[in-house]
């Protein structure tokens, strides 16, 4: 039996993925989320197998909480199901630590499979993944120069994007105003950006945000 816990800030998605799921008998929900905080928790809480979690939540951001997840549950799988294509958020979130990555409007059977691959300890790669991998290590320079960053540049950078000031990025993501502000500095210099509005039309364009 696969244990899984649902992370997704709308309920009626946790509703669904909960009722497909039972009709799979290796599958069982056993603790769901609405947040990266409350997913923090539950792996904390909860023997869990693999954990479902959306990138796009209000608070603490899926981002936020992978590296903690990470941390405090290296055996657990982690399978990112988003609204946002691959090449958006997929080959970050696989650097810090996600198990797999999945669109959304992937089909219904295709979160089973990968729940079954991650539970036994690997990842789930989709085509698209795997091309954006071969892109990557063949061709490094035409990497987006989002995908330089490292995750805490990238977890600023999103933040920014957002409009969030620098007191507030530094208290969710427990660093001081000094480091966050270093963080920015570095992150403007590898995106070649100068200021908080060109970062939020950099993510917009390359539709990192909505």
């Amino acid at each position: 039996m696969i244990k899984i816990g649902i992370v997704d800030d709308h309920a009626i998605v946790r509703a669904g993925l909960r009722d497909f799921f039972s009709t799979h008998v290796d599958l069982r929900v056993v603790c769901e989320a609405a947040n990266g905080r409350e997913a923090i928790d539950l792996v904390r809480n909860n023997e869990i197998d693999v954990l479902v979690m959306d990138v796009s939540m209000p608070g603490q951001s899926g981002i936020d909480a992978l590296s903690m997840i990470r941390a405090k549950a290296p055996d657990v799988g982690i399978l990112i199901l988003s609204g946002y294509p691959e090449e958006h958020y997929a080959m970050n979130l696989i650097r810090q630590g996600a198990s797999g990555y999945l669109n959304k409007e992937c089909e219904p059977i295709e979160i089973v499979n990968a729940i079954r691959t991650v539970a036994m300890g690997r990842r789930y790669i989709t085509p698209g993944v795997a091309e954006l991998l071969a892109r990557q290590l063949g061709r490094k320079d035409d990497a987006a120069p989002h995908e330089q960053l490292s995750e805490r540049e990238f977890q600023v950078f999103l933040k920014l994007a957002k409009g969030e000031s620098v007191g507030k990025i530094g208290e969710a993501l427990s660093l001081s105003v000094k480091t966050v502000s270093t963080y920015r500095t570095r992150l403007m210099e590898k995106l070649s950006l100068s200021s908080n509005s060109d970062l939020t039309y950099y993510a917009m364009k390359t539709q990192l945000i909505d």
